[in-house]
């Protein structure tokens, strides 16, 4: 029997805006900076071009051959297939014994975005699911900015060891005992709604439910929080963790003291490392404070590959059967060493980001003037400079357009999964880069966006916007139609 849970409010106003005070809208009608040569690379030096071919899987193109070799060998230990312990093959055993994929860009497709399926046919491969529960157990929420579900965790795992279950076999919880069960099946049904402009031109959009077959271990309950979660880009992460704090919440303005309608704002992390809380970046809700951070959370919970900063199994004290299963850990109890962790570290650090195209073209332009009037701007911030680093000095020193603030902001009650992560509401979403995004369909084969990939596109995701965006998005609305294909065009230009 199938349980289907909501992962969203179906509760979207679809109908064309009504007439808008003027007052209202041009809250930031700024002309755009005159364009620079800078625009152009938006990874400063470490741009690659999208001659002869485009990639999300290239090396900064001002890495030094040493770092060349690195680079490498860490994309080699990201694209291979990970195996059961106990084998021989010592180097790449681990998996599991509960997991959700068993490679790196399995859900980081090509270095670009998770692909999330078209129907109700195909469960989720390279899209997650996030749970926890709503609780105030404050060391807790300090350390692991929520509480996660009591059985199943902080994440669903959809895979297992057990070659019956890979094989889907096993259907119903507790017909083969003797194996570990994935946590679930997960499927997306989806649900269209047409948008209509005030110039009658009608957009078919798109919110997810979910569909949760053969748990494995019980009922979820009536009190756990979902949120769907699509791999990100990885590209630019090594120029974005060298952007200064302080230039991140210089952009700040939690209070709304500007009366502009936003209030971006910070979240404040954990940092296993550092045993602190720091500043949060990376993340669909910034709840990442660094790369290392990110990549070895993705190991041991997407992987069940465990690691120094990330010991633990995804497995519950509720899944006995997932905690009896051998391991491939190390004499110090872990199953990926430090230097094999590092080079995966390395080699998302140096994924450049790709040059722009066309961006002189009149119609890019004229989009470019009206991004700014329209004050999308004001969240997909787009230069920063990168601080200096000895540790990676071809990432230092960088002009950079990546189109973000890197800060939280409420998206509105459409876009929102209602679920807390650090400092984070249920609303609130970090805003994320744009730098790619025309590129999607031409290196993943699709484009999805937003964080549950119910846009098709980057008009769709425009108009999912809310909350703090609705100003923005308004102004969009009530454009010409030429005038939305020029901001489009201008979009899928960076």
């Amino acid at each position: 029997m199938r349980v289907i849970f909501l992962i969203l409010s179906s509760i979207f106003l679809l109908s064309a805006c009504e007439d808008v005070d003027n007052n209202t809208l041009n809250y930031s009608d700024l002309s755009a900076p005159a364009l620079v040569d800078d625009e152009s690379m938006p990874g400063g030096n470490t741009t690659v071009l999208s001659r002869p071919f485009v990639s999300f899987q290239r090396p900064a193109a001002n890495l030094n051959d040493d770092l060349q070799a690195t680079f490498h060998a860490g994309k080699a230990l990201a694209n291979q297939p990970w195996v059961k312990a106990p084998t021989i093959t010592t180097a790449r055993d681990g998996l599991g014994p509960i997991y959700n994929a068993r490679t790196c860009l399995t859900c980081h497709v090509k270095g670009g975005k998770g692909f999330i399926p078209e129907n109700n046919k195909t469960p989720l491969t390279s899209t997650l699911v996030r749970l926890s529960i709503m609780g105030d157990t404050l060391d807790t929420l300090k350390t692991s900015g929520l509480i996660p579900h009591p059985v199943y965790g902080d994440q669903i795992q959809s895979q297992s060891i057990s070659l019956a279950h890979q094989l889907r076999h096993s259907q119903k919880p507790g017909l083969l005992k003797h194996d570990v069960a994935p946590e679930a099946y997960i499927y997306i049904n989806w649900q269209e709604h047409v948008f209509t402009y005030p110039d009658q031109q009608q957009v078919t959009l798109r919110s997810p439910k979910l569909d949760f077959q053969a748990l494995g271990y019980g009922p979820l309950g009536e009190d756990t929080l979902f949120s769907i979660r699509v791999a990100p880009m990885l590209h630019g992460m090594g120029l974005i963790s060298l952007i200064s704090e302080q230039d991140i919440l210089a952009l700040s303005d939690e209070n709304d003291n500007n009366r502009d309608g936003i209030s971006g704002r910070a979240n404040q992390v954990w940092d296993v490392e550092k045993k602190a809380t720091v500043l949060g970046r990376f993340g669909l809700k910034s709840n990442k404070p660094t790369l290392d951070m990110i990549v070895a959370g993705a190991f041991t919970n997407d992987l069940g590959i465990t690691n120094s900063l990330a010991p633990n199994q995804p497995c519950t004290d509720r899944q006995p059967s997932c905690l009896k299963i051998p391991n491939g850990n190390d004499e110090n109890g872990i199953e990926l060493p430090d230097h094999l962790l590092k080079l995966v570290v390395h080699f998302n650090r140096d994924l450049a980001p790709v040059e722009r195209r066309n961006e002189k073209d009149k119609e890019v332009l004229a989009g470019r003037e009206l991004f700014y009037k329209n004050g999308c701007n004001q969240c997909h911030n787009p230069r920063f400079v990168t601080q200096k680093s000895v540790q990676a000095p071809h990432l230092s020193e960088q002009i950079i357009w990546p189109y973000s603030d890197f800060l939280l902001h409420d998206m509105g009650a459409a876009l929102a999964d209602g679920r807390p992560d650090f400092l984070a509401t249920g609303n609130e979403w970090r805003t994320p880069p744009l730098w790619g995004v025309g590129l999607l369909s031409r290196v993943n084969g699709m484009s999805v966006f937003l964080h549950d990939g119910r846009a098709r596109s980057i008009e769709e995701a425009i108009l999912w916007h809310g909350g703090e965006a609705e100003i923005a998005k308004t102004k969009f609305v009530h454009s010409s139609k030429k005038d939305r294909e020029r901001l489009i065009k201008f979009v899928n230009s960076l």
